[in-house]
């Protein structure tokens, strides 16, 4: 090989990895501060406090719906509740309707209405090692009143936590991924889900799935936070174990994917959503959304759709708690040659 011909070989060597290097996505830290969240809504004129790339990930912290001085008189020694939180919870007076504190809105460039934003749970991380359980909900009458919530240790080692003798798989979640509403609906709380995404609280959504929600406001303008641990489908008494989490999440833009209602996707399965206050208005909505994604990404019509979405769909209830209940159809990926 002569010379000349080696300088070429290395000077496209270079080019190529400049290149490569140029594409690859960069992954920005977004920690939770008094100036980094949005605490209690989502809002279409929130200013974004991070500004990225479509296809990055961000490196982001997110805390637990609670304050300090609850989680100390449920018996969390001081020093294990977290500077951030307390900071927030003191410096941040612009709040609600709702309750949570929701890290962002970051602002994804590109994005326009009508567009879908593709998020990709990369990884998602236990930062402190208890949480905690109310109890309110579907069914109060349950509740002893005046009782605070209870604590709860986790083995983050093991992914375990034990209560009343029973041993609780840590499968740690986002209960509250979601984009700014339509302008039209002003601030909206965020207790409830809707086509913005939101508190969807969907156990499903674990690291390795991916959520697309409807875009509505140019940048998107993303928000995330309400961990938890663990969740039973229903989150019946209105709280899973609920915690702080840390996790990596690319945000990317999807031209020309045009979305109602959120949809996912896991290694194994596809999901459909829908919300409504009305509980048979949302499992209707989430199973035409099943029905419609198989009905245009697969060889079938809608009446051949809804047959398989019966005979092979599984509907459950996400939660009953947010005012907006939320509904959810699987449908198993395995059965598609």
């Amino acid at each position: 090989m002569t010379g000349t011909n080696t300088s070429l070989i290395v000077a496209l060597a270079c080019l190529l990895g400049a290149s490569a290097a140029a594409q690859s996505p960069k992954t920005h830290r977004l920690e939770a501060t008094p100036t980094t969240v949005a605490y209690g809504h989502y809002w279409s004129e929130t200013k974004p406090v991070l500004t990225i790339a479509s296809g990055d990930v961000i490196d982001v912290d997110t805390l637990l719906t609670s304050v300090p001085d609850r989680l100390e008189k449920a018996g969390v020694p001081a020093a294990d509740v977290q500077a951030s939180l307390r900071a927030i919870v003191e410096k941040v007076t612009d709040r609600g309707p709702g309750g949570h504190i929701l890290t962002g809105p970051v602002f994804i460039t590109g994005a326009e209405p009508g567009d879908a934003l593709e998020v990709k749970l990369l990884s998602i991380d236990l930062p402190i090692s208890y949480g905690y359980n109310g109890c309110s909900g579907f069914v109060r009458e349950n509740c002893v009143s005046g009782r605070g919530p209870t604590i709860i240790q986790m083995d983050r080692k093991a992914m375990t936590a034990s209560f009343m003798g029973a041993m609780i798989p840590l499968r740690p979640f986002f209960g509250s991924m979601g984009v700014a509403p339509p302008p039209a609906q002003g601030r909206v709380s965020s207790n409830p889900p809707g086509i913005h995404a939101g508190n969807l609280d969907n156990k499903e959504l674990v690291a390795g799935t991916t959520l697309w929600i409807p875009v509505h406001v140019p940048g998107a303008l993303f928000e995330i936070g309400d961990g938890h641990a663990a969740q039973g489908d229903g989150e019946v008494d209105q709280t899973g174990l609920e915690t702080s989490l840390r996790g990596k999440v690319q945000l990317t833009v999807r031209k020309g994917m045009t979305l109602a209602w959120p949809r996912a996707e896991t290694s194994t399965h596809f999901i459909s959503m829908g919300t409504d206050v009305d509980l048979t208005k949302a499992t209707r909505i989430a199973i035409q959304e099943m029905v419609d994604f198989l009905a245009a990404t697969r060889k079938m019509d809608k009446h051949q759709a809804y047959q398989l979405t019966s005979m092979a769909g599984d509907v459950a209830i996400t939660q009953l708690v947010d005012g907006t209940m939320g509904v959810h159809v699987k449908m198993p990926k395995g059965i598609f040659r």
